[in-house]
């Protein structure tokens, strides 16, 4: 998947996404709890890769976290930003971040990930690993499935993980699950999963 295909289509919809899911109460309240339990009380910087509207970066910094959103999309950038004055917004990409070896205390990737095709996942992943301080935290949220499978989101083309696999994606970048959660389909909303990691090794 081209990534610049994904911003552009998330640029075209910009505005109506937002609308949907631009505050923290339109996110699930275990959802938050599980973000806040891994990310919240930790020194250190904690980037929200692919933060969107920045509803969650600034719902970590409500929890004391020095949070800073990075997202590739404009619009999300300068909404955030507006909404959000008193956050840290700025454009950037999750497969090249622009932070030194081992300076980050925690990554969250709330379904940043989903459009990413499964053959670049662990190029992603990896440089999570090099951003990460030792012990430092992993947060995600993905679509759960039973196979490694492309669908029609509703934006651009998205894939679901099974949470195993996608766990020992994570062991083999230099990461050991800590925490899973995972919520099934109610009807409207997909299959949900969030994992929780910590980095291994020095």
């Amino acid at each position: 998947m081209n990534m610049a295909r994904v911003r552009q289509a998330y640029a075209a919809v910009a505005e109506l996404y937002i609308g949907l899911f631009g505050t923290s109460q339109q996110v699930h309240a275990d959802d938050l709890a599980f973000i806040g339990r891994h990310l919240a009380g930790r020194p250190g910087t904690v980037l929200d890769l692919g933060c969107g509207p920045g509803h969650i970066t600034d719902h970590l910094r409500s929890l004391g976290v020095d949070a800073t959103g990075i997202d590739m999309v404009p619009e999300f950038i300068a909404h955030a930003q507006a909404a959000h004055p008193g956050g840290r917004y700025q454009l950037g990409s999750m497969e090249t971040l622009a932070v030194a070896d081992h300076s980050i205390a925690g990554i969250l990737a709330w379904y940043s990930l989903i459009h990413l095709p499964p053959q670049d996942l662990d190029g992603v992943l990896a440089e999570f690993r090099r951003a990460m301080v030792p012990a430092g935290t992993l947060v995600l949220g993905l679509f759960d499935g039973d196979e490694v499978a492309a669908f029609d989101h509703k934006v651009v083309t998205a894939y679901r993980w099974p949470l195993d696999e996608f766990s020992e994606r994570l062991t083999r970048a230099g990461f050991a699950e800590v925490e899973r959660l995972q919520r099934p389909s109610d009807g409207t909303h997909r299959p949900h999963a969030a994992v929780a990691a910590v980095a291994t090794g020095g």
